[in-house]
């Protein structure tokens, strides 16, 4: 009965794996006991994290999977219709989805009495403009619905309040491409893997610094430095390890002192971080955590819809000071406020993108806050990464006056006889850093 599948996954203690790790079986409670008699089910495929294409590869691989979870959970909750939001950039996701949804359509698995059980139930494939703002929740409803992609104030939840203001409860790809699992091995099956308040496995896009990069799907609970060093293969080139971001563009950066939290939701929130659709990039020495902030805060203003002010200024504030900071025009005063922007973006903001933007500022400050006042007090950059604050030299006493690095130079900024040490014209050096890469004696130094 619905009951008895709605029991089964809160049994289960299924989180939602877009981010928040909301408890899935009470969001579907949630909608199913809302006295609107008309209820839908979404699957939120608006994948908008760089780097991260988890959903992309369920929709790629087993469309069939997520379609089944879909029916299910639209079985609990009473729900007559659903939606899957996929972006626009996924052709081969889109195609498999159609295809899928096609095949139900043809073996009697959707439209009306599903199976001879009374029970209707269809599905429609909406597609994503792509921005990342509609991956929250309110927004993605909004453009189902044909509207702008901007979050609404979230009086009332989605489960209560959704499209065209009917219950409905809304997941991403891996939320219900879990659910036929748990219905097939059970509950207690399921809350085997993983650990208490942390059931089942998490699809990481693990990239960045570490020897093997790509997918993986480990169970919630795994250390850090397993991921990174068992699985990942350990830091590229055997550089030391700097930090791993978690959770997006939005989530925190974490140190090396971490590497041993279990990744789940509840640890990753006490340190400043988050697990967000699951995206992982690791970062060695030659990272500048000032200018990974910096980027992130980039790529959030531009993906901003603007809607408050808190967000739409606070982000676009946060990234002025940091790109001055990088450019070596940061003071003492700059860290004081960067904080307090961040804070009050946190607090202030309409929608998650807001509340959480300020996460790799407020992270990097606090565990690599060395490196800021490096790039202010000193007007150097550690990781050599912000070529305002470097200057490359060349060691007399290491060059061979082989001329490979004067040849390479587009610039013609490196001088000297061949058979004699070269030297570099800082003035017309654009620290490229071609010159470095090509010298094979080392010579070529960052100042």
């Amino acid at each position: 009965t619905p009951e008895e599948v709605l029991e089964e996954v809160k049994k289960a203690n299924l989180r939602g794996r877009g981010g928040a790790g909301f408890p899935t079986g009470i969001k579907w409670e949630t909608t199913r006991s809302a006295s609107e008699k008309k209820k839908y089910v979404i699957v939120n495929a608006d994948e908008g994290d760089p780097g991260a294409y988890m959903d992309r590869s369920l929709l790629e691989g087993n469309p069939h999977l997520v379609l089944e979870g879909l029916i299910i959970g639209a079985y609990a909750i009473g729900a007559e219709k659903g939606f899957v939001f996929v972006r626009q950039e996924y052709p081969l996701a889109l195609e498999n989805i159609n295809l899928a949804v096609k095949k139900a359509r043809d073996y009697g698995l959707l439209g009306n009495n599903l199976l001879g059980t009374g029970f209707n139930f269809d599905v429609r494939i909406r597609r994503s403009a792509g921005a990342f703002v509609t991956g929250e929740s309110s927004a993605l409803v909004s453009a189902i619905e044909g509207s702008a992609g901007e979050p609404r104030p979230k009086h009332v939840n989605t489960a209560v309040n959704g499209i065209w203001g009917k219950p409905s409860s809304l997941n991403n790809v891996e939320t219900w491409a879990n659910v036929p699992v748990i219905m097939d091995k059970g509950a207690g099956w399921y809350t085997s893997v993983g650990d208490k308040n942390n059931a089942g496995t998490k699809i990481f896009s693990l990239v960045g610094s570490v020897n093997n990069t790509g997918l993986i799907e480990v169970p919630l609970g795994m250390p850090l430095r397993t991921i990174i060093y068992d699985i990942g293969g350990g830091i590229k080139e055997g550089r030391r390890f700097k930090a791993v971001q978690t959770g997006g563009p939005s989530g925190g950066c974490i140190p090396e002192q971490y590497l041993d939290i279990p990744v789940d939701f509840d640890h990753l929130s006490e340190i400043g971080s988050m697990m967000g659709s699951g995206g992982m990039i690791v970062m060695d020495e030659k990272s500048c955590m000032v200018d990974v902030a910096r980027y992130f805060m980039k790529f959030l203003k531009e993906e901003s819809c603007g809607k408050c002010s808190s967000c739409r200024e606070g982000i676009r504030m946060m990234h002025h000071i940091l790109e001055g900071i990088t450019r070596g025009r940061g003071s003492e005063n700059d860290l004081e406020l960067l904080e307090e922007l961040a804070w009050v973006t946190r607090k202030a903001s309409l929608c998650a993108l807001g509340r959480t933007a300020s996460n790799p500022v407020i992270s990097t400050l606090r565990y690599f806050r060395d490196e800021y006042e490096a790039h202010i007090r000193e007007k150097r950059c550690p990781a050599g990464v912000c070529k305002a604050l470097i200057r490359y030299t060349i060691d007399p006493t290491k060059c061979s006056g082989c001329g490979r690095c004067q040849r390479l130079c587009a610039e013609n900024a490196i001088e000297g006889e061949k058979n004699s040490p070269m030297f570099i014209d800082a003035e017309r050096c654009i620290r490229c850093g071609v010159c470095m890469d090509a010298c094979r004696f080392n010579a070529v130094v960052i100042e």
